[in-house]
């Protein structure tokens, strides 16, 4: 069996024909046991396709918030770790090309390494720990979060002020 008679064996949703796929922003995902594992750490899939035993997709709406991470090892451990917070767009807006994820998406934060990956853990717990979904906050606190890190000063809380603050903002506009 090839590999394109495989993927075209996956049944799209059932209501796949409701939606525009060109409109939606597709994240590969993946997982092999003790070498691989791209996943989604937060973010809401309008809908997600298993294609084969290793291999996955996710879709989102333009303007959703979600974070992918990529685990690597090989014999010897952990050989890169890499956090990425993007917001979906359509094909007609600026957007970031980033492998695996088409056509598509806006970077707000991208953290490589333990040293950068762990503290953002951190902040999306805390986050969570305040009863707030990490995809219905504010994208300039993640960009904010990705120039701190790069400039390795302390990281900024996530607050409910700020929280608010920006549901306010977005309400206005």
């Amino acid at each position: 069996m090839t590999m394109s008679s495989q993927t075209a064996a996956v049944a799209p949703p059932p209501f796949a024909s409701l939606v525009d796929h060109e409109l939606l922003t597709r994240v590969s995902l993946a997982y092999v046991a003790h070498r691989l594992n791209l996943y989604l750490r937060f973010g809401e899939p309008v809908y997600a396709v298993q294609r084969d035993r290793w291999r996955r997709m996710a879709a989102f709406w333009p303007g959703s918030l979600f974070c992918r991470i990529r685990w690597e090892a090989n014999d010897y451990g952990t050989v890169r770790w890499q956090l990425m917070v993007m917001r979906a767009c359509t094909a007609l807006d600026a957007a970031q090309r980033i492998p695996g994820v088409q056509p598509g998406a806006r970077l707000l934060l991208h953290a490589e390494g333990e040293r950068q990956v762990r503290p953002t853990l951190a902040c999306i717990d805390a986050i969570e720990a305040l009863k707030i979904a990490p995809a219905d906050t504010s994208p300039a606190y993640w960009c904010m979060l990705g120039n701190r890190l790069a400039a390795r000063l302390p990281l900024p809380d996530y607050t409910t002020a700020r929280h608010a603050a920006w549901l306010a903002g977005k309400a206005l506009s």
